[in-house]
């Protein structure tokens, strides 16, 4: 029985960025397999180049967000520069207040809406 990792690339960043940023909320998108037709993926047999990252953390707080995809871009160093490791990386970054603040607004936002498709 293998115990090997179906997706060590994710798991890694789950781990550092988890143990580096302690982030109240980590999101982790693999959309890989939306770009494996691209000309620069021909030849590559990774199923982990392409990732979408939503993270909330303390870490953040009073750094802009230059400074905090560097934070990141730190932290997967490794998975970045590796042949075959991560190729496109879409960052989201917030503190905990920010990521409450953008919940709030799409809470808020899905309750008007459905007010005007009651109200018609």
């Amino acid at each position: 029985m293998s115990t090997e990792s179906m997706t060590p690339v994710e798991d890694a960043m789950r781990t550092k960025i988890t143990q580096a940023l302690n982030p109240t909320k980590l999101e982790i998108y693999n959309d890989s397999s939306s770009h494996s037709h691209h000309k620069a993926m021909q030849g590559t047999v990774s199923t982990e180049t392409h990732f979408r990252l939503v993270i909330a953390s303390e870490a953040f707080r009073s750094k802009m967000q230059p400074a905090r995809h560097r934070m990141v871009y730190a932290l997967l160093k490794d998975e970045l520069e590796r042949a075959g490791g991560i190729h496109a990386l879409q960052l989201k970054t917030r503190t905990p207040e920010e990521e409450e603040r953008l919940m709030a607004q799409e809470r808020a936002e899905k309750g008007q809406h459905v007010a005007d498709v009651e109200n018609k």
